[in-house]
């Protein structure tokens, strides 16, 4: 079974989003002043193994993104519960999400996943909606991609789309993320560091894009920073030139921003 189509032609150009900035110049430069309400975002791990940092974005950006007291909704399949493990409140509080504004709900498979995205992006009351799905979505198809962004925009409530386990294609997205674990700092104490994430922007629909960011997410200013440098020794090779990584940087685990 597939989504209906719905009619695409003669339609006005939509009108420009407002924007939730990151407070991160260079990012929110590259973004056209931050990330757009209203529109598509997808998010996909890098590999098998950063299926969570990709949800730790995912829900940081849409926490990010909602007014005081409005809800995000996370709709996963029952396959995304089952791979990617229970959603649970203490995990949402974690994250900086407020008490009472996260609600989860599990459907039974993709056609009743992108069904229930488009009904849930039609509710204004809502601040943001993730769609969560692991492995290829054959149902979630350039026409289906079409309708998500068609919803989103007449609306404004975003939507992310987190990606597990697959492999982007042609959609309807106004930004395409891949994330990446990334080391902490730790905090004074040695306590445990921020989640911090490697961003790449694959694509931005009329902008830049290629660039990428290594990021902390701040659960009490509900927020993304650029994470501090490592702080690591560079050593002095015999001949007075910086010893360097294969790749030639001087720290070759950090990634340069944009």
């Amino acid at each position: 079974m597939r989504i209906a189509p719905a009619p695409m032609h003669d339609r006005a150009a939509p009108a420009e989003a407002p924007r939730r900035a990151f407070g991160i110049a260079s990012l929110d430069a590259t973004l056209g002043g931050g990330l757009a309400r209203g529109r598509v975002h997808e998010v996909y791990a890098a590999e098998s193994d950063d299926a969570a940092s990709a949800t730790g974005f995912t829900v940081g950006a849409a926490i990010g993104m909602v007014d005081p007291g409005r809800t995000v909704l996370w709709l996963r399949t029952l396959r995304a519960a089952r791979l990617g493990g229970v959603a649970q409140a203490n995990g949402w509080s974690e994250l900086g999400g407020a008490p009472g504004h996260g609600l989860v709900g599990v459907v039974g498979d993709a056609t009743a996943l992108l069904r229930a995205a488009v009904d849930a992006l039609r509710c204004t009351a809502l601040g943001a909606v993730i769609v969560e799905s692991w492995g290829t979505m054959r149902e979630l198809d350039l026409t289906a991609s079409r309708r998500l962004a068609l919803a989103t925009e007449q609306s404004g409530v975003p939507l992310l789309l987190l990606r597990h386990d697959a492999s982007p294609v042609p959609s309807a997205a106004q930004t395409r993320w891949q994330v990446a674990a990334a080391p902490s700092q730790a905090l004074p104490g040695h306590a445990p560091g921020r989640p911090t994430f490697d961003v790449t922007l694959l694509r931005q629909r009329s902008g830049p894009s290629g660039f990428d960011w290594r990021l902390e997410w701040d659960r009490d200013q509900r927020m993304f920073r650029e994470a501090p440098l490592s702080g690591v020794v560079v050593p002095f090779s015999a001949c007075g030139q910086v010893a360097t990584g294969g790749n030639g940087s001087a720290f070759p685990d950090d990634r340069r921003a944009a």
